[in-house]
């Protein structure tokens, strides 16, 4: 049986093996996995450092503050959507060095702040330092969210639902802390 191959234009005409092919595809699914893995554990980490624990549960909250078990799949969820941002934002090869610097100088900000909410809040129990904070990582996250959409659209549409997350956040940071002072 003959075996008739169909040149490929791409490579000189030269055909490429299911495996040529595959390799990039497989290649960017792991580090889509590694992006979104890493910033899911990293949220995690946070967490399991500074737990709510009895503290929190004892604190005055309004009526529409969320039940306990609701944060740990939506957190999960927001960071998975980060994740998938930060790939596509890195795997985005049209822009320059310089728009790729600021998307990451602003994911590193609002990383940073993120992470750090949760040690003021319930490792130190300062609400009130936590609201500042707070404020300043939605600043950092809509900066972040809006280089992200410069870079590459869907990677900031993506951050949409943690920037309403956030900002729900930030009002029940701020009523908790003005109801418990």
């Amino acid at each position: 049986m003959q075996h008739f191959e169909k040149p490929n234009h791409r490579s000189g005409g030269a055909t490429r093996s299911a495996v040529e092919v595959l390799k990039p595809r497989l290649l960017s699914g792991v580090l889509l996995a590694v992006w979104v893995l890493a910033i899911v554990v990293a949220g995690a980490a946070a967490g399991l450092l500074f737990p709510p624990g009895e503290w929190y549960q004892q604190l005055a909250k309004p009526t529409w503050n969320p039940p306990s078990w609701v944060f740990g799949p939506v957190w999960t969820t927001l960071y998975v959507l980060l994740g998938i941002g930060a790939w596509l934002v890195w795997r985005e090869p049209a822009i320059s060095a310089e728009e790729r610097r600021g998307a990451w100088i602003a994911f590193a900000v609002h990383a940073v702040l993120n992470l750090s909410w949760t040690a003021l809040f319930f490792g130190l129990k300062q609400p009130g330092l936590a609201f500042a904070e707070i404020c300043l990582l939605w600043v950092a996250l809509l900066w972040m969210t809006l280089r992200f959409g410069r870079v590459r659209p869907l990677a900031g549409y993506l951050q949409v639902p943690l920037v309403l997350w956030v900002s729900f956040a930030l009002v029940l940071n701020g009523t908790i802390w003005l109801i418990n002072t």
